[in-house]
Order: C-alpha cells, then sequence, then structure tokens
C-alpha cells in the first residue's frame, strides 16, 4: 500500500462492523453499521429536522383550510 490516506480510510471502512439488516433478498446488509448498530438506510439516525407535523404547523394548516372553506362557501352563495 501507499501513503496515500483514502487508502488507509477505505480499509478502516472495510474492517468496520456490518449493518447485518435483512434485505429484501433476505440477506444480511452488508453497509458499514452506525454506533446504533444499523447503517443509514436500516435505522440509522435522520439528519434532517423538518418540522412539517409539528402542532404549530399542523394548526397552520387547519386555519388556511378553513378559511379556503370558507371562502368557497361565500363565493359559492353569490
Amino acid at each position: 500500500m501507499s501513503d496515500n490516506p483514502k487508502h488507509s480510510r477505505a480499509s478502516r471502512m472495510h474492517k468496520a462492523p456490518r449493518c447485518g439488516a435483512k434485505t429484501r433478498k433476505g440477506t444480511p446488509c452488508k453497509s458499514p453499521a452506525m454506533p446504533n448498530g444499523r447503517c443509514r438506510m436500516h435505522g440509522g439516525k435522520t439528519p434532517i429536522k423538518h418540522g412539517l407535523y409539528t402542532k404549530a404547523a399542523n394548526a397552520k394548516r387547519k386555519a388556511i383550510a378553513a378559511l379556503i372553506k370558507q371562502s368557497r362557501e361565500m363565493v359559492g352563495g353569490l
């Protein structure tokens, strides 16, 4: 091997513990595991927190839906 850092990094990745979750095919997953023991596809922590389903966001959507319904009733009544 050379002194190239990419080679040593690749070597460490090959030695990393594997996920082991069953794939659709029924074989064990061969991806490197995260600290929780599973890979990013089989139970790793999600890095994105979008807040789409928070109580505040749900309340805003309900309020907007109520306004739309009310405006449709007003326009339809003309």
